[in-house]
C-alpha cells in the first residue's frame, strides 16, 4: 500500500506517512497511516485540544449541572452550543454556559479567589440545580490554582452542592481524545459509588458513549424500555449527575462510542467486575444485532427480536427508495473517531453509496483500522488532515458528498461539496431504524438540491439556461431510474414527523415483572 503524498503538503515530509490508499486484497498490515501523534509543526491541524474533549464532548451533555469552566471566557464559548447535545429538562446544558473569566491580572495574583466567587455566584442564580463540574484550562492550569481545593472549601460551606473537577488543560494531549480519557478516569475515581441507585428490573445497563446528539440516546432507550431493560445511567447525553455516580451497580456496560469511552467502561470491569458489550446504533443491521446480543446476554432475546421485527417492518421500505436514488454516489467520510467505523461499511451495504475517502482527526490507530478494513479499495485514509489537503482531497475524488464537522464543512461547500454534519446532524437523530432513514434522507436531500445545482454554474462565465423549468429532487433523482423503481408501490420517502423524538418521553411502556430471588 502506497502512502498518498498531497502535493500541498510536500514542504512537510513527515505528512506523507498520513495518508495511504487501500489497495486490492491489502490487509491493515499494507494500508495504516500513522495516527493519535502530535500534530506535525507546520501542518495547520483542525485538532480540538484536550480541555474541549472533556467538556465540549463528554462533560457538557450531562443535563442538570452547572458546566463551569476556570479560565478565559473565549475557551468557554468555543464548546458553547456547536453540539445538539439536548435533554429533557428544557436544555439547561445548553442554554447556559459559565466561566470564571479569568483575565490578565488573574494569570500574574492567582484566580483562585475569582472561581470560588464565580462558583457560589452560578450556584445563587441557579438554585434548583445543586451539581457542578469545573474545568481547568490552559491558563489556570499553568500558574498553578487548585481547583480542587476550591471545590471542597465550597463544598464545606454548600453541604446540599456537589462539585466534580476535571484538570485537563488543553495542553494535555495530542487532541481531544487525551481529554476524554481524562475525564473518564476522573470520573469514575471521583464519583462513581458515592450514591446508591433504585434498581427495578432483573437487567440493569450504563449506557455509554452516547450524547444524545438531536435525540439519539432517548431513541435508543426507547428500545431498551421495550425490552424491559432498566438504563441506570448513560455516560454522559441526557444523564443525570447522580445517576451517573451510582454506575456501580449495572449488570452491563453497553458501549456505543469506544473512542471517548471505553476507558471507563474497562475501569468498572477491573473495580466492579461489570463486563462490557460493544453496540452499534446506526443502520439496520449493525443495530439489529447489536439489539439481539443484548437480548442474548439477559435471555430476552425475544424481546429484542421482536422489536427488530416491528422496526423493519415500518421503516425498511422507505430506506431501500432512498438506496435505489443512492447507489454509487460518492462519499467522503470525515467525522471525527468512531463514526469512521459505525459508517464506513454500512452506508455502502444499505445505501449503496461508494466511501472514497475516510479520515479522522482524534482517533486512535483501532479507529483507523477498523475504518480502513470496512471501506472499500481505492479508498484515501488519512490522520489529522489539514485544510489544504481536504480541499485538494476533494478536488482530486469529486465527492458527491462529504460527513464532516461544521469547519471543513463550510469550506467544502465553498468549492461546491454539499456536507452533512456528522458530529451535530442536519435534521436528526440518526440512530435507530427510523433515524438511519432520517439520515438517508438528509443525503439524498444534500445530494439532489435543485438550489444546489445552481452552485455549480459560474455566473461570471458560465450561459444561465433560462428555459430550464422548474425542478424538483425527484425528477433529478428519478430521472435515469427504472420504471419498475419509480412506480413501486412497496418503496416510499420517508414519513416520520419533523420531531421524532418529544413524543418519546411522555411514552408508556408495557411492565416486566421483577423475578424474586431467593435468599
Amino acid at each position: 500500500m502506497p502512502y498518498h503524498e498531497f502535493e500541498c503538503s510536500k514542504c512537510i515530509p513527515e505528512r506523507k506517512q498520513h495518508a495511504v490508499i487501500k489497495g486490492p486484497g491489502e490487509d491493515l498490515t499494507h494500508a495504516l497511516p500513522l495516527g493519535h501523534l502530535n500534530t506535525i509543526p507546520g501542518s495547520i491541524s483542525e485538532r480540538g485540544c484536550a480541555y474541549c474533549g472533556a467538556k465540549h464532548v463528554i462533560g457538557t451533555p450531562m443535563k442538570d449541572v452547572i458546566h463551569l469552566s476556570h479560565g478565559p471566557t473565549g475557551c468557554t464559548y468555543d464548546t458553547w452550543q456547536t453540539k445538539r447535545y439536548i435533554s429533557d429538562n428544557d436544555n439547561f446544558q445548553l442554554k447556559y454556559t459559565f466561566a470564571s473569566d479569568v483575565k490578565e491580572k488573574h494569570i500574574v495574583f492567582g484566580a483562585e479567589k475569582v472561581l470560588k466567587q464565580n462558583i457560589i455566584e452560578a450556584f445563587k442564580a441557579f438554585p434548583d440545580i445543586k451539581r457542578m463540574t469545573i474545568y481547568q484550562t490552559c491558563a489556570t492550569a499553568l500558574i498553578g490554582d487548585d481547583v480542587d481545593a476550591i471545590a471542597e472549601e465550597v463544598m464545606e460551606e454548600m453541604p446540599e452542592v456537589d462539585i466534580f473537577v476535571c484538570n485537563s488543560p488543553g495542553f494535555a494531549g495530542p487532541s481531544q481524545s487525551g481529554g476524554h480519557h481524562k475525564i473518564n478516569i476522573a470520573w469514575i475515581k471521583k464519583k462513581v459509588g458515592t450514591v446508591e441507585p433504585k434498581i427495578t428490573s432483573d437487567y440493569v445497563i450504563n449506557y455509554v458513549g452516547e450524547y444524545n446528539i438531536q435525540g439519539d440516546q432517548e431513541v435508543m432507550l426507547d428500545y431498551f424500555k421495550r425490552m424491559g431493560v432498566q438504563v441506570l445511567s448513560t455516560f454522559t447525553g441526557n444523564g443525570s449527575y447522580d445517576e451517573l455516580r451510582g454506575m456501580h451497580r449495572a449488570h452491563l456496560n453497553v458501549l456505543e462510542c469506544a473512542r471517548s469511552a471505553e476507558y471507563i467502561c474497562n475501569e468498572l470491569k477491573v473495580k466492579y467486575g461489570i463486563p462490557r458489550l460493544d453496540i452499534e446504533g446506526f443502520g439496520f443491521e449493525p443495530l439489529s444485532s447489536s439489539l439481539r446480543k443484548i437480548g442474548l446476554f439477559f435471555g430476552i432475546e425475544e424481546r429484542a427480536q421482536a422489536i427488530i421485527d416491528e422496526e423493519t417492518a415500518r421503516w425498511k421500505p422507505e430506506l431501500d427508495w432512498y438506496k435505489e436514488r443512492l447507489k454509487g454516489k460518492k462519499v467522503c467520510l470525515w467525522p471525527g473517531g468512531s463514526k469512521l467505523w459505525h459508517w464506513a461499511h454500512v452506508i455502502h451495504e444499505e445505501m449503496g453509496v461508494e466511501v472514497v475517502s475516510v479520515y479522522t482527526k482524534f482517533g486512535h490507530q483501532g479507529d483507523m483500522e477498523k475504518g480502513i478494513a470496512r471501506c472499500e479499495e481505492g479508498a484515501l485514509a488519512v490522520d489529522d488532515p489539514n485544510e489544504l489537503e481536504g480541499l485538494e482531497a476533494m478536488m482530486t475524488l469529486k465527492p458527491d458528498v462529504i460527513f464532516t464537522g461544521k469547519r471543513p464543512g463550510e469550506v467544502a461547500k465553498k468549492i461546491r461539496v454539499p456536507y452533512l454534519n456528522a458530529h451535530a446532524y442536519h435534521n436528526g437523530p440518526y440512530k435507530g431504524y427510523e433515524g438511519w432513514v432520517r439520515f438517508a434522507r438528509d443525503i439524498y436531500n444534500a445530494i439532489y438540491s435543485p438550489i444546489h445545482q445552481l452552485a455549480h454554474l459560474d455566473i461570471s462565465k458560465d450561459e444561465i439556461p433560462a428555459g430550464a423549468g422548474f425542478q424538483t429532487a425527484k425528477m433529478l433523482s428519478d430521472l435515469n431510474l427504472s420504471e419498475e423503481v419509480v412506480s413501486s408501490s412497496t418503496l416510499r420517502q420517508y414519513t416520520g414527523k419533523y420531531d421524532s423524538v418529544s413524543s418519546l418521553r411522555t411514552k408508556t411502556y408495557p411492565e416486566f415483572k421483577k423475578k424474586e430471588r431467593s435468599e
